[in-house]
């Protein structure tokens, strides 16, 4: 499964054209794609109007959707992020790592347009689209 980042999301609802949101674009009813608590309250949280809202959150229930962050995501998030640090690596949203840590635990693929995912990608294996 390929799980959509909330940066990948914005632009694509905002209509910006960029190499993320056109392979979204080109996924969305040919590949399985993957959506999940956090990225929902991080995307819907922006929406000013009521319309705009209720259409990005049809579109999105139309994903696949599995809950993010229980126990042991968080430990093992912890545990990633300590990592990072100990590396030299500061990521700069907590939630970053939690969502790069499911990915990696639950073996998804991440679309993302966020440089904090990318210096995840090799001390961690993260795997992005």
């Amino acid at each position: 499964m390929i799980l959509v980042d909330t940066s990948v999301w914005i632009d694509y609802f905002n209509g910006v054209p960029t190499r993320e949101t056109d392979l979204l674009d080109g996924f969305l009813g040919t590949e399985p794609l993957l959506t999940g608590d956090l990225i929902l309250a991080e995307v819907l949280q922006g929406f000013r109007g009521d319309r705009d809202f209720r259409r990005a959150k049809a579109a999105l229930d139309t994903l696949a959707y599995e809950d993010m962050v229980g126990r042991d995501i968080a430990l093992a998030s912890a545990g990633n992020y300590r990592k990072l640090r100990g590396l030299g690596v500061t990521v700069r949203k907590t939630i970053d790592v939690l969502i790069a840590t499911f990915c990696i635990e639950g073996g998804h693929r991440l679309l993302h347009a966020d440089r904090d995912f990318t210096l995840m990608e090799r001390p961690l294996g993260l795997v992005s689209v």
